[in-house]
């Protein structure tokens, strides 16, 4: 397993974007909901596939309405895996996933995760590994039942799209230079992930796999057709709440 992950300025601390690769299983794990950890608002995150060897999975959510004590007891002799929703993905497939949903990820993966800048993670079951579980505070934030249909999808990697718009951070695909559309959306500090070819900021050359930050969108140069995620905190009048 593999992450790297892209500092931003106190402007856009909330928000934080990075890189996963992954050799093997990710933990089966949770991050709390507001309601749990109110003075860290919880952790919502999406996750963008840009690239899975042939039957790589990952799993959100449960199959099916299970009781707490159901999964308590799963967590602890290690069925709890079985009871997961576990799907298989291609690159391009795109995720929102609340704060509260069980999640893991199996090997074979590369994925762009935007979330809400809270490093709290619970483990339910590590796969025998040596590190620690924590399953009270778990079973305090879990979401017992599948994940919404509608937080999944395949988006047109050609395409401009807005892919969150909610109250704890914005995400748009681009392809070369943002339509005035969506330029209007997006008033503030900006971090751009380049996913094809490259942007710039004056001489300053940030290519695919890269991220940076400026202060206003109309900073960065773009390449004609390449695509690019951009990501900001929202301001007020985007308190939405909306996901495609």
């Amino acid at each position: 397993m593999g992450e790297i992950w892209f500092d931003t300025p106190p402007s856009m601390s909330t928000v934080l974007a990075k890189y996963l690769f992954t050799g093997e299983h990710l933990s089966v794990q949770v991050h709390p909901t507001a309601d749990f950890s109110p003075a860290q608002s919880g952790k919502d995150e999406c996750w963008l596939v840009t690239d899975a060897k042939e039957g790589a999975r990952l799993a959100v959510g449960f199959r099916e309405e299970f009781s707490a004590e159901m999964i308590r007891a799963a967590a602890l002799d290690g069925s709890i895996e079985n009871m997961l929703a576990w799907r298989e993905v291609a690159d391009n497939d795109f995720i929102y996933v609340p704060a509260g949903t069980v999640h893991s990820m199996g090997p074979g993966l590369t994925v762009v995760e935007i979330q809400q800048n809270t490093d709290i993670t619970y483990r339910l079951y590590d796969y025998g590994r040596p590190r620690v579980l924590h399953l009270e505070e778990a079973m305090a934030s879990i979401l017992t039942g599948p994940h919404p249909p509608e937080l999944r999808t395949r988006i047109d990697p050609g395409r401009e799209l807005l892919l969150v718009d909610g109250p704890h951070f914005f995400l748009a695909q681009c392809i070369g230079k943002p339509s005035d559309g969506l330029a209007a959306r997006l008033e503030g500090a900006v971090q751009f992930l380049p996913l094809a070819g490259q942007c710039c900021i004056g001489d300053i050359v940030v290519a695919a796999g890269g991220s940076a930050w400026v202060g206003s969108l109309y900073e960065i140069e773009f390449d004609l057709s390449e695509r690019c995620l951009l990501v900001a905190s929202p301001r007020p009048r985007d308190l939405k709440s909306t996901r495609s």
